[in-house]
């Protein structure tokens, strides 16, 4: 079954059940991945690919963190609250989230690997390290990891 597949089941079950948020976000999402299927369309399309799901998903879920961010910010405890809700839902969809911990280890692999010995090779770690995390690390914690361990400022 594919993302869109399962959005779309939990979709109708939201509908019965009256789960407004739910509802609402699940439709926002779809209407995400109907955006995402447009604008890959072309002669020879056959559907999303599961990567394609997984990073117009990815992309809800951060707008989220940023307008939760934002509302925080701004005072507005209660908008800030309501995106905290949407964006628990969404999480449902997201591969689970790996540990600090666990970002740590897998970046001192690609460190390692890469012969990395400073700040100035934070170019050369930081897109290996997000093509292989992509989905399962929040970018900006993975950010902040990799200067830590490079031992510089970026």
């Amino acid at each position: 079954m594919t993302l869109k597949d399962r959005i779309s089941n939990d979709l109708k079950v939201a509908m019965k059940s009256g789960d407004k948020l739910r509802l609402e976000t699940l439709r926002s999402l779809r209407a995400v991945l109907m955006e995402k299927e447009i604008e890959k369309r072309g002669p020879d399309f056959n559907g999303l690919k599961p990567e394609d799901e997984l990073a117009a998903v990815s992309t809800a879920a951060k707008k989220r963190r940023e307008s939760i961010e934002q509302f925080e910010k701004g005072g507005r405890e209660d908008l800030a609250q309501q995106e905290r809700s949407e964006l628990r839902v969404i999480e449902e969809y997201l591969p689970a989230q790996m540990s600090v911990e666990e970002v740590k280890v897998h970046v001192m692999g690609v460190i390692a690997s890469a012969g990395a010995e400073g700040p100035k090779d934070f170019g050369k770690v930081m897109p290996i390290v997000m093509k292989e995390l992509k989905g399962k690390a929040d970018g900006r914690v993975v950010r902040e990891i990799v200067k830590e361990l490079l031992g510089g400022k970026q």
